[in-house]
């Protein structure tokens, strides 16, 4: 029963081995899950490793899935930036964007809503989506 596992799991790094995304392909899918300034670039212990920047600047190391490309940063990081986030709150109406920063794993901002009241927006650091306003 063991043989039959490890000749079995071996079989399956095998197979995994082979379907591995490239260098190439794994700086792609890096900068295409918001990364920049990417640099070793590494296949080790079965998964890719690089360090570079998420989309709010923190410089971060991520481990990244040789097959699928999903990268799991060492620290909670955001794909957008702050110029995505002001970006997205102009496009919906949202005038004197200020106090931008990403927190606990949300951005939040002070603005006036499209009516001119001031308020306090959090927004999903995945997409842009405001998730809560006060």
């Amino acid at each position: 029963m063991a043989f039959a596992c490890v000749v079995g799991c071996a079989g399956t790094y095998a197979i995994a081995q082979d379907q591995a995304l490239t260098k190439q392909e794994i700086v792609a899918q890096l900068k295409q899950q918001g990364y920049t300034d990417i640099h070793d670039v590494d296949f080790k212990d079965g998964v890719w490793t690089a360090r570079g920047r998420s989309g709010d600047g923190e410089r971060v190391k991520v481990r990244v899935d040789p097959i699928t490309g999903k990268a799991y940063p060492n620290k909670q990081v955001s794909r957008m930036s702050e110029a995505d986030i002001r970006a997205t709150l102009s496009s919906e109406g949202y005038t004197h964007v200020h106090d931008v920063d990403f927190d606990n794993g949300v951005w939040k901002a002070k603005a006036k809503s499209p009516a001119g009241a001031s308020v306090t927006l959090q927004l999903d650091a995945q997409s842009g989506r405001i998730i809560g306003t006060n």
